[in-house]
């Protein structure tokens, strides 16, 4: 999914989560109130998780996020803490195949950047433990501007760090609603499904793979 500039793009914008980084909510949650307990919790008619994360992701705060969930939901109180407290294990790798995508671009001089929906508090556990971050030019992490995806400030935000314009950059990211929001401000967009196919897609963008 994506629209073809008229010439190569300038530099490639990678989301993290479920891109770069094989990130899974269920695994965090699950060492707190174990796997039973997580699934009946992510699935919750009366929650909705990832809306609930997306508070912190655009500024707030875990303490006030998980305070307002106590007051409404305090059935589930104990698994969302256990979200907080493991997320660390939520991180299982790096996506198979993506680190040779940047590590083959980063070679041949691609400005690349990071463009994710992470807390600020959170975040820290993300360069930690991938070398593969300290190949991009920089990231820009929601949670720390406090705008997150689809808001299209956030698109501009990237393009005014990397000094590329809009127009000169490729966002890629597994969300489709986060593409087209991409798109919709002037960068080329693709849904992300696997490295192979984000691959096949850049070079046929022109892109030196």
């Amino acid at each position: 999914m994506g629209l073809s500039p008229a010439s190569a793009p300038a530099g490639v914008v990678w989301d993290l989560g479920n891109v770069l980084i094989d990130w899974d909510a269920s695994v965090a949650i699950a060492a707190g109130v174990g796997a039973e307990e997580a699934r009946r919790f992510l699935a919750a008619d009366d929650f909705d998780f990832m809306a609930w994360n997306h508070g912190p992701d655009s500024g707030g705060s875990w303490d006030a996020a998980e305070a307002s969930l106590a007051r409404r939901h305090p059935h589930w109180i104990s698994h969302a803490l256990a979200y907080r407290r493991h997320f660390a294990a939520s991180l299982l790798g790096e996506v198979p195949g993506i680190g040779d995508v940047v590590r083959e671009l980063h070679a041949a001089g691609t400005p690349q950047w990071g463009l994710t929906n992470w807390s600020h508090e959170l975040y820290p556990h993300a360069p930690a433990r991938f070398e593969l971050l300290r190949l991009l030019d920089g990231v820009v992490v929601s949670g720390t501007e406090g705008v997150a995806k689809p808001d299209p400030r956030i698109y501009a935000l990237v393009a005014e760090r990397s000094g590329l314009a809009l127009e000169r950059l490729v966002f890629l990211d597994d969300r489709a609603t986060n593409v087209e929001a991409a798109q919709a401000v002037g960068m080329t967009g693709i849904v992300f499904t696997t490295a192979t196919a984000a691959r096949t897609d850049l070079r046929a963008l022109g892109l030196p793979l």
